[in-house]
């Protein structure tokens, strides 16, 4: 019955204030769904979940201990992924990285690296980065791993305890400086002896990425794999 109420309060809303596809901002995505027809065939892939052996993983070769990485599209500037990716984090289009973060957890559930982990934990953003914005956009693409996966998500895991400038037109060695130090752990009982599933939204040199493994390995038995929405290409 709620299911019921549910569905037509969504339709009623749909027709007053349509939502459109998150990507392309133009056609309509089916029920449950973030991106219309169209885009879901379009938007880059990038099959990284079925190569260990990919960029992600080669970015962050020797920089700490890493079971494996994937990234679910491209970042192309100036492209479809880059307008979702805004919307997502800008436009209050939460829902559209749960969404996306529920397909990618069914399809990672099915993969030996990524069927294993056992806690989902997003980069967190500083509490008054969050407190503007309304949300953590990785937050809500974690949820959506973790339920597509089928284990708990720890949104607090981690924290940010020192706001960083936007890493947006900085060398590896400024971000790396940048975000040195920023993250802590919260409660390490918790994820003592857990594979974590570390997700955020978009990779690009993986400082924010780093910042957040060191402190996590630090705790006794933690294994690591990541996961984001997009990484920004070579």
């Amino acid at each position: 019955m709620l299911s019921h109420i549910r569905n037509v309060a969504d339709d009623l809303l749909n027709l007053l204030y349509p939502r459109l596809c998150a990507a392309c901002g133009i056609r309509h995505p089916s029920r449950d769904a973030a991106l219309c027809v169209t885009c879901q065939f379009d938007l880059p892939r990038t099959d990284y979940h079925l190569f260990h052996d990919n960029s992600i993983t080669r970015r962050l070769a020797g920089r700490f201990s890493l079971e494996t990485a994937t990234a679910m599209f491209y970042f192309v500037k100036d492209a479809s992924v880059q307008h979702l990716l805004h919307r997502v984090k800008y436009m209050g289009r939460k829902e559209a990285a749960l969404h996306l973060g529920r397909q990618y957890g069914r399809e990672l559930k099915e993969i030996a690296g990524y069927c294993k982990v056992q806690l989902v934990v997003p980069v967190p953003l500083h509490p008054s980065r969050e407190h503007q914005r309304g949300y953590n956009q990785s937050a809500w693409f974690a949820r959506g791993l973790a339920e597509g996966l089928d284990i708990p998500v720890r949104e607090r895991a981690l924290a940010r305890i020192r706001k960083t400038e936007t890493q947006t037109n900085k060398s590896r060695q400024e971000r790396l400086h940048n975000t040195e130090g920023a993250f802590v752990v919260r409660h390490p009982g918790l994820i003592k002896g857990q594979h974590l599933l570390l997700v955020d939204d978009v990779m690009t040199t993986g400082a924010t990425l780093e910042a957040c493994a060191i402190p996590l390995l630090q705790i006794q038995d933690v294994k690591l794999t990541i996961v984001t929405l997009a990484i920004a290409q070579d």
